[in-house]
Formats: C-alpha cells, sequence, structure tokens
C-alpha cells in the first residue's frame, strides 16, 4: 500500500475531514510537514478543500529560521497554499520556568496555530505526527509513569486538530519524498541529544530494534489496543457517573456514597479524576490524593474530610461525598438582644435570646444558660480573631480558642463559621461546643439569660 493510500484510509478510518473544510497546516520544512502538505494538496480535490499553511518562528534558532521561511513560502506558492508566518518568543515566556523550553515551544506553537486558524476560519488544523512520533511519545510516557491514558499516545484526532500520517512510518515519508524530488529542511535542534525525545530516536528506539525490529509497528498496535480498550472505560465511567451526582455547581459536587463504595478502584480513580476536572486544575493532583480520596470514600466516617491542592476539599457526609472548592464562609458581626429571633445567613443558624427567672436545662451544644448579671446587653455576634480565648465550662482553666479547636477536631475550613457570641470582649459561649465557665449561672442567679440554635434553611 502506497503511503497516499495510507494516508486517505487514516483519513476515512477517523472521519477526519469533511467536504469543503478549511484546513491550516502546520508547516515547518522538515520532511513530516512537507509530506503532509503533499499528500493533503493530492487529496484536496477529493473533499473540495481549502489550503493553508503555517509557519511557526519560534525565536530560537535566528540563523536557520529566515531560510525556512523562504523555503516554506516558495513550497506553498508553488502549490498555490496561502503561507503564514507567525513569531513566538519562548524564551521569555513564563512557561519555560513551569514545563521547560520544549513544553513552552510546544504550548506556545499550537496557540499562535490555533489562532491563526481562528482568523482564517479554518475547521482543522493539520500536523504532521508519524508512527515514530506515536512509538516515542509511548515510550516517553513509559518513562514518566503514566497510566492506561499516556500509553495511548498521540490521538489521532483531537478535538480540530487532524494527524493523516499518523499511521505512516518516517522512512516511509523519506522515500516519498525522494520518489518525487522534494526537498525539505533539517532542522538542527533535532540532531542533538539534549532532549528527551532525541534521545529515545537515537538510542532507545535502535537499542529496541535489536530485539524486536518491528518495535515501531509493536508499539503503535499496543497504543491502538490500549486507546480501544481506555475509550470503553470511559463509557463505563460516563454511565456510571450519571447514578452517582446528587448535586452540581460550578464549585461544589455532591456525589451519593452507597455506590461508590462498592465501584472497583479501576473505575473510581477514572470517576473521580473526571469529576474534579469539573471543578479545578487536574494537573495539580496526584495518584496519592486519587488514592486518599477513595480511602475516605471506603472507610472514612462523617465529617472526615481531606484538604487537596488548589484549595479543592474532599468531605465524607453521612451518606455523599462533597467536592468543592467553594472558599470557607466567615461569619458577618451581628448584634444580639433579648428577644431576638437572628439568622445568620453565613450558616444557616437561627439565635433565639430569652430572660426568665427559672433556670432552664441545657446541653452547652445546642442550648447555653447564663446569669443575666454578669452580662452586657446586646452582646455581640461573630467569628474568631486571633488571640482569642475563653474558659470552657468545667474545664477550669483558660484556653485558647486555637487549641479548643483543635482538640475538638473542628475542621479548618469551618473555624471561621462557627459563631462566637461576646459580651463586651469576652467569649461566653462557642456556639454549638461549650459555655464559658465564668458566666453560667450558679445558686445565686436571679435571672437567666438562655440561647437557644437551631439549623434553618441557608
Amino acid at each position: 500500500m502506497t503511503i497516499l493510500e495510507k494516508t486517505i484510509q487514516t483519513i476515512k478510518k477517523y472521519s477526519m475531514l469533511s467536504t469543503g473544510d478549511r484546513i491550516l497546516v502546520a508547516l515547518s520544512g522538515g520532511p513530516d510537514s512537507v509530506c503532509l502538505l503533499h499528500i493533503l494538496n493530492k487529496v484536496k480535490s477529493d473533499y473540495n478543500l481549502l489550503l493553508y499553511a503555517i509557519y511557526v518562528d519560534h525565536g530560537l534558532r535566528p540563523k536557520e529560521t529566515p531560510g525556512e521561511v523562504d523555503f516554506c513560502r516558495a513550497l506553498c506558492k508553488s502549490m498555490g497554499v496561502q503561507f503564514e508566518v507567525k513569531e513566538i518568543n519562548v524564551n521569555s515566556s513564563p512557561l519555560v520556568k513551569k514545563s521547560g523550553k520544549q513544553g513552552a515551544a510546544r504550548a506556545l506553537r499550537y496557540k499562535a496555530i490555533a489562532e491563526t486558524a481562528s482568523e482564517l476560519n479554518a475547521d482543522k488544523i493539520a500536523v504532521a505526527h508519524h508512527k515514530n512520533d506515536q512509538a516515542e511519545t509511548i515510550l516517553i510516557n513509559l518513562l514518566r509513569g503514566s497510566g492506561m491514558k499516556g500509553l495511548t499516545g498521540i490521538s489521532p484526532v483531537r478535538k480540530n486538530i487532524i494527524r493523516p500520517l499518523i499511521d505512516v512510518g518516517k522512512e516511509e515519508i523519506i522515500d516519498y519524498l525522494s520518489n518525487i524530488r522534494e526537498g525539505y529542511m533539517v532542522d538542527s535542534s533535532n540532531l542533538g541529544n539534549a532532549y528527551l525525545r532525541n534521545k529515545i530516536r537515537a538510542f532507545i528506539i535502535p537499542e529496541l530494534k535489536n530485539l524486536n525490529p518491528g518495535i515501531v509497528e509493536t508499539l503503535n498496535r499496543t497504543a491502538e489496543i490500549l486507546t480501544q480498550e481506555n475509550d470503553y472505560l470511559e463509557m463505563a465511567v460516563t454511565r456510571t457517573m450519571i447514578r452517582l451526582f446528587s448535586r452540581k455547581t460550578e464549585s461544589r459536587i455532591e456525589m451519593f456514597l452507597i455506590p461508590m463504595e462498592t465501584i472497583p478502584a479501576v473505575l473510581l480513580r477514572r470517576i473521580l479524576r473526571r469529576t474534579i476536572a469539573e471543578i479545578t486544575e487536574l494537573k495539580s493532583l496526584s495518584l496519592r490524593n486519587i488514592e486518599d480520596i477513595i480511602e475516605l470514600i471506603k472507610r472514612g466516617k462523617s465529617g472526615d474530610r481531606i484538604y487537596l491542592p488548589n484549595n479543592l476539599r474532599a468531605i465524607r457526609n453521612y451518606s455523599l461525598l462533597v467536592l468543592t472548592t467553594e472558599l470557607p464562609s466567615r461569619l458577618k458581626t451581628y448584634s444580639l438582644k433579648a428577644g431576638d429571633d437572628l439568622l445568620l445567613r453565613e450558616t444557616g443558624l437561627v439565635l433565639k435570646a430569652q430572660i426568665s427567672d427559672r433556670q432552664p436545662d441545657s446541653d452547652g451544644k445546642s442550648i447555653a444558660v447564663f446569669d443575666l448579671a454578669r452580662i452586657y446587653l446586646p452582646l455581640t455576634v461573630r467569628a474568631r480573631k486571633k488571640g482569642d480565648f475563653f474558659f470552657p465550662a468545667h474545664f477550669g482553666k483558660k484556653k485558647k480558642l486555637q487549641d479548643f479547636f483543635v482538640d475538638e477536631k473542628v475542621p479548618r475550613d469551618e473555624r471561621d463559621s462557627v459563631p462566637l457570641i461576646c459580651s463586651g470582649d469576652n467569649i461566653i459561649w462557642v456556639v454549638g461546643y461549650r459555655p464559658d465557665d465564668r458566666y453560667i449561672p450558679d445558686k445565686n442567679t436571679k435571672e437567666f439569660l438562655t440561647i437557644t440554635s437551631r439549623i434553618t434553611m441557608k
């Protein structure tokens, strides 16, 4: 089968082209992209295609770039293809520090190509990855410890990006250009061994070929099998997720716990990754983070939580797993007078203060009773602040509020929403936990102030 026939087969297999498509070809002047442009130029009449080409100048090889641009421009002119040049400055990009020079160059290159495609109203972007690139990518991902998704390699189609040469080998490309007597440029950065891909190309692949002459074919076939299996698992994940979601917003997802407790880990990992990706940046999470969430689902208790990167929190409730990036709410300051029904909007709590001459029952958590003679009205209801302390009832001594919260295992993302009721500057009640020993009634108390706390809808 000729290279043209293989490429046409690939185009049909993955439905890469539609009639009347406007295609922007990423053209570097190297053999791969030159071959791609030639092939697409041959099939353009079959699909009534309109072809464009773009050369991206990374600012990294100033001595070579002008010659490559001239070559690409002349090639496009000979085919009647509109040619564009875009300049990017890789060295000055902050991406270099985060992703390295090669990673930054790739990200900026695709961004420039996408912007040009938008300007030209192009339907597709064609890039010249081939079977050898696929084999190298699989080995790179294997060395980096990628899971199944990474070992599927380069996708033939990703959104509007197509790779018509993905089933063609490098030798076939060189032979094709030789047969049609077409020249090409050689990128000097591909000749050295500074980058991992170059090392794999120069050393690892040749050694593997000594063990298996068809290693490139083998790796490509493995990638295709893994792609099919990965797609099957993703479909299973989608079907499963439909019955898991209880509630969803842009920053909070609630999922039913009971079905998740019995889901195999191989599916649960994928479900969690897909779910988390809807509310935060997934790249910041490690496999260890995902395993910790699974541990919370399988063996956690109600109220347990995990603090993760990007302000993500996983919280186990009675029947739900909550994944949220919502910033913890901080209670505002309120004034509480006798007879009030005070709604604390941040927490959904309603406080009611009443004066009586009889001491009612209290539990110190939802109902607290105080000696009215020791209290200044109105009371202040506020959030914690640095340096807070009180004398927990029946504890016998002063305690820092921070230490009290730690001892009581109050989750740190809830501490700013715990209401503190104060008389003057002094805390008289940490609502939901403990009143202050200095203000509780004794045998000499004549008038009582009772404060109740109940939950209402926010």
